[in-house]
């Protein structure tokens, strides 16, 4: 007689950003596995026009039949939902709201989330710009057990990925999604068996990201030109990295650092042509060949130019750059 079929170990997925795509993937396509549902935050209004749209995972969990839950905020009810589906693990990845102890015993082997770092390295929600900004050479994606404590759990395993030089945030998280689906495969076999004995963090090495705001585009010409680039880097997209002229706040899309034997206050403009708009820093030169002014499109130097002339020998202000990484949690923001 055929052996009876083990029974498949029951799945729960829990994220929102395009970035959990390939794990979740990966996941789906583990033998034995069952997803039973996917949790994503709620389908909000996007864009100028301001239509309500779906997240990446929320799309991907309806092209694919999953169950799709959008709660506004998880509450004891979803505890008691999820303690009666039967889950044996929740697996997490850019969620976006935190799991409460309730919650994180709702599950047989509770929950593992995929981090954008090497942990204990830049814990917190921005993990993939604190790498760039801080001008890491290696970062990587780290599986670990989640705790209630941020992102401190012990870790099943990590990989890691070399940065490459010139690379931005977009690309970057496009190369760590597609890393954490490597990982999935590999290590959540046996998480799902139970024989995956994860590792505490080294505390001594903790360092902390946080969220973005608006006010992360400035620039300060009083840092060096390399310290700038990076930051350009880490920043692509939104809130991206910005000067204001003339009461005009014009945003540099992209930089490359340089060296000058020229003595000039930082931000005092030292060439502006078709090759770029050179400005001094602290140290070095940051050479912008990327411009876009308000209403307008993103332009190579040239052709922001001829629409918008900066002066050679105009000093541009610098504002205030706030850190992106630190040694201890960074407090909540006041909402709007």
């Amino acid at each position: 007689m055929p052996l009876p079929l083990a029974p498949s170990r029951r799945v729960i997925l829990l994220g929102s950003d395009e970035i959990a795509l390939a794990a979740f993937t990966a996941v789906r396509s583990l033998p034995d596995v069952e997803i039973v549902g996917v949790y994503s935050q709620p389908d909000r209004p996007s864009g100028r026009g301001q239509e309500v749209k779906s997240n990446p995972v929320a799309s991907w969990a309806r092209v694919e039949g999953l169950a799709l839950f959008q709660p506004e905020k998880l509450t004891p009810e979803h505890a008691q939902e999820l303690g009666r589906m039967r889950i044996d693990l929740g697996v997490v990845m850019a969620y976006g709201q935190i799991l409460k102890d309730d919650f994180l015993a709702a599950t047989h082997l509770g929950f593992v989330n995929f981090h954008g770092s090497i942990l204990p390295a830049l814990r917190g929600a921005t993990p993939v710009e604190g790498a760039l900004a801080s001008g890491f050479q290696v970062t990587g994606i780290s599986l670990q057990q989640v705790v209630r404590r941020l992102d401190a759990g012990p870790l099943h395993a990590s990989a890691e990925l070399k940065i490459a030089e010139g690379e931005g945030r977009t690309a970057l998280r496009a190369r760590l999604g597609l890393l954490a689906g490597e990982l999935a495969q590999s290590a959540l076999p046996r998480i799902l068996s139970g024989e995956s004995r994860p590792v505490a963090q080294d505390e001594s090495k903790v360092s902390y990201t946080r969220r973005l705001t608006r006010e992360d585009a400035a620039l300060d010409f009083n840092a060096s030109a390399s310290e700038l680039v990076a930051r350009i880097h880490a920043l692509e997209g939104w809130p991206g990295s910005a000067f204001i002229h003339a009461g005009l706040t014009i945003k540099v899309g992209a930089a490359s650092a340089g060296e000058s034997d020229a003595v000039s206050s930082p931000g005092t403009i030292l060439t502006a042509d078709r090759d770029g708009v050179t400005v001094a820093c602290r140290r070095g030169v940051l050479c912008m060949t990327k411009l876009q002014r308000p209403t307008a499109k993103m332009l190579p130097p040239g052709e922001f130019l001829a629409g918008y002339p900066l002066r050679i020998g105009e000093v541009l202000p610098s504002a205030l750059m706030p850190a992106l990484v630190g040694p201890i949690p960074f407090s909540r923001p006041p909402k709007a």
